[in-house]
């Protein structure tokens, strides 16, 4: 890497850093804080790791404390993949997304079942507000030596058996959503809410 490069990202690196640990409302010295997410299905509950994923965990922080997920929708459901939401309300229409997160996949946390990580395009520092649940253990979204990961940032630690309601559930295509597998029913985040320390 060039050193015009390295200056580059750490100056990128830098402005996420200030941008987010500076905000009160997302329990900045807290290395674990818990989100309760109100589904239509039910209630669960995921323990984040700030300790792992310090950048991933403010950005998602900071729409949670926004309200950018409430009264939003899981969009993408593979039952023996993941449950993917944060993208689209409950119209259907792209919530509006922060800059990008700089990707934090090689942190030592898997993609195993039970765990949340960022969504992405085929850019690596892509993340900006959707997330997905592993509904099996897909170690294959890990990092490799050869190729970026995706980046779990905390795991379910109440409602497991919400997530697998989540991941039962009947899909097809939609109009306002690529690919066939939005549920057929609306399957909705209610309300995101971090719990407090």
């Amino acid at each position: 890497m060039t050193r015009a490069l390295t200056l580059a990202f750490g100056l990128l690196f830098a402005s996420l850093v200030q941008a987010t640990d500076n905000d009160p409302r997302i329990q900045p010295g807290n290395l674990f804080p818990k989100v309760q997410m109100e589904t239509s299905l039910g209630t669960l509950v995921v323990e984040l790791d700030r300790s792992r994923a310090e950048l991933t965990v403010d950005n998602f922080l900071l729409y949670v404390v926004d309200g950018a997920y409430n009264n939003s929708v899981f969009h993408r459901v593979i039952g023996d993949f993941v449950v993917q939401g944060g993208g689209y309300d409950r119209d259907y229409q792209p919530i509006p997304e922060r800059d990008p997160v700089v990707n934090e996949s090689g942190n030592g946390l898997s993609n195993s079942y039970g765990t949340i990580a960022m969504a992405r395009t085929n850019e690596p520092h892509s993340a900006t507000n959707q997330f997905y649940f592993n509904v099996a253990d897909n170690e294959r979204l890990d990092p490799s030596s050869r190729r970026w990961g995706y980046a779990v940032f905390g795991e379910v630690v109440e409602g497991s058996e919400v997530l697998e309601s989540m991941a039962a559930v009947e899909t097809g295509p939609h109009d306002d959503v690529p690919g066939d597998t939005i549920p057929v029913t609306p399957m909705v985040l209610i309300k995101a809410t971090l719990l407090p320390e």
